[in-house]
């Protein structure tokens, strides 16, 4: 680990250097700034580190003195020292961990109805008003992209952005299909139902990110309506983007303009296009071993939500929640902070910094 703080130190120092020499480069300043504002932490928490060892290694060396009354305050700071070193190093290990470089973006959330009919479609529009509600309570902003109504209040389909520092870091363990377990309203003879929702959750990326040239687009334009065929535009402003090289088809009608429509498909397409390729790596890169905990895939169950017993349960960490009207209402958090000290630790195991009997000093 000190190594490592070394290295750290190392280019901190020189990035340093670097804003210094190119002041009068905006760009390179930005840039530096940047980089250097990701090492901070780390080089914080790394002095307060190595005062602790200095200081640790001082009181072991008192210990060893002739001195009763030395030796006796030597031993009441290893007591003290000793704990905050093996929190400190849980801390960097946290910190030394290689990012996501996708956490701090926004979040482009897909939706779509399982099996279930018309009551998976309702469900929807519940998930929908949930991570609404979470979102608010992070002040985030979430806005509606797509969406393919039912008459009576549901969903088939709708996709929609959440804006807001980290909401990707927060949203990602999200992906995957979601259970519900309840008497539907149109069930006259009191059965519960089962159905299942489709929960994908893409880092919103710019056009620098992924490129799409013009010839691997087929555009149409198509006059949009309200649900129930209500609201004809007279022009045609609805957009449909299908992407030749792997068919994907992404339609947007919702804005007024076809402009603003294409804009929005073009967003959602660069988002799925962007997590498809990252997925392609990752399965080349890790082909035997694939993390549970924010893998992303929409086959796995995640989560079930049983309304008779008022409980929901998330799969991956076998935790479960009996506040289900809170979760409805946005209360997320207790299962993300989960999912995230699991991924944590999976990840910490992955990289070797797994926690040891033996001291990394």
């Amino acid at each position: 680990m000190l190594e490592n703080l070394t290295s750290i130190e190392a280019r901190y120092d020189e990035l340093n250097r670097l804003l210094e020499q190119n002041a009068a480069d905006y760009q390179k300043v930005a840039e530096y700034a940047k980089e250097r504002s990701t090492l901070e932490p780390i080089i914080t928490k790394g002095a307060e580190y190595k005062i602790v060892l200095k200081n640790l290694e001082e009181a072991r060396n008192l210990l060893n003195s002739e001195d009763p009354e030395f030796r006796e305050l030597a031993q009441a700071d290893i007591i003290d020292l000793e704990p905050k070193q093996i929190q400190l190093e849980k801390e960097l290990k946290n910190l030394l961990l290689p990012k996501d470089p996708r956490d701090s973006h926004n979040v482009i959330v897909e939706i779509r109805a399982g099996t279930g009919g018309d009551e998976a479609a309702l469900f929807a529009a519940e998930l929908l008003r949930m991570y609404t509600h979470y979102a608010e309570s992070k002040k985030w902003t979430a806005e509606v992209l797509s969406a393919s109504e039912i008459g009576i209040g549901g969903f088939k389909e709708v996709i929609f952005t959440v804006k807001g520092n980290g909401a990707y870091s927060r949203l990602k363990y999200e992906s995957g299909v979601h259970r519900v377990q309840r008497i539907p309203v149109t069930e006259s003879s009191g059965r519960i139902h089962t159905s299942t929702i489709t929960v994908a959750v893409l880092a919103e990326v710019e056009e620098v990110d992924i490129q799409i040239p013009d010839s691997d687009l087929t555009i149409d334009v198509f006059r949009s309506s309200g649900a129930g065929g209500q609201n004809v535009q007279k022009n045609s402003t609805a957009v449909r983007l299908t992407h030749l090289p792997t068919g994907m088809v992404v339609a947007c009608q919702d804005e007024r303009s076809q402009l603003q429509n294409k804009l929005r498909a073009l967003s959602i397409l660069r988002a799925r296009l962007y997590e498809l390729e990252l997925h392609k790596r990752q399965d080349e890169r890790d082909a035997d071993r694939r993390s549970q905990v924010g893998s992303g895939e929409r086959s796995e169950k995640i989560r079930t939500y049983n309304f008779p017993q008022s409980r929901v349960t998330d799969h991956r960490i076998n935790y479960s929640n009996f506040n289900i009207n809170g979760v409805m209402n946005g209360d997320l958090d207790p299962f993300i902070d989960e999912l995230s000290i699991r991924d944590e630790t999976d990840r910490l195991s992955a990289t070797g910094y797994e926690d040891t009997d033996d001291q990394d000093n």
